[in-house]
């Protein structure tokens, strides 16, 4: 088994799709817009390896929980390959203020740094 894809609720889909595209190097199809639940819109990014990523949107989204633990999904983890894609990414990220967590060896043995994306979800960049 493995997952087919991972989806996120935003307000703003177009600058989600932006970063997926723009940090991740992914694709992304056309925008749906569903013809039964209105105001209902997503896209979905492909990226290179893994699964699939749904980006989806309502009008009058409600807010995430203020405290950054709750439960649910805490975060997503994406190997970007090496630990110098982890610095050079993590670079990128303080550059436009998005780094949370510069990069380093984690108590699991991970070497990891951990951004935000446009609505503050956390994302950990991890590397071998």
């Amino acid at each position: 088994m493995n997952i087919a894809h991972v989806a996120l609720w935003t307000r703003s889909l177009k600058a989600q799709v932006q970063f997926w595209e723009t940090v991740f190097g992914g694709r992304s199809n056309e925008r749906y817009v569903s013809q039964n639940r209105p105001g209902f819109e997503s896209h979905f990014i492909t990226l290179d390896d893994g699964p699939t990523i749904e980006l989806m949107t309502l009008p009058d989204l409600p807010g995430a929980p203020s405290h950054p633990e709750f439960i649910g999904w805490a975060h997503i983890a994406i190997n970007v390959g090496s630990r110098a894609q982890v610095d050079s990414m993590a670079e990128r990220a303080q550059a436009n203020g998005t780094l949370l967590s510069a990069p380093r060896m984690t108590g699991d043995g991970f070497y990891e740094a951990v951004i935000a994306d446009p609505d503050g979800n956390r994302i950990e960049l991890v590397g071998a």
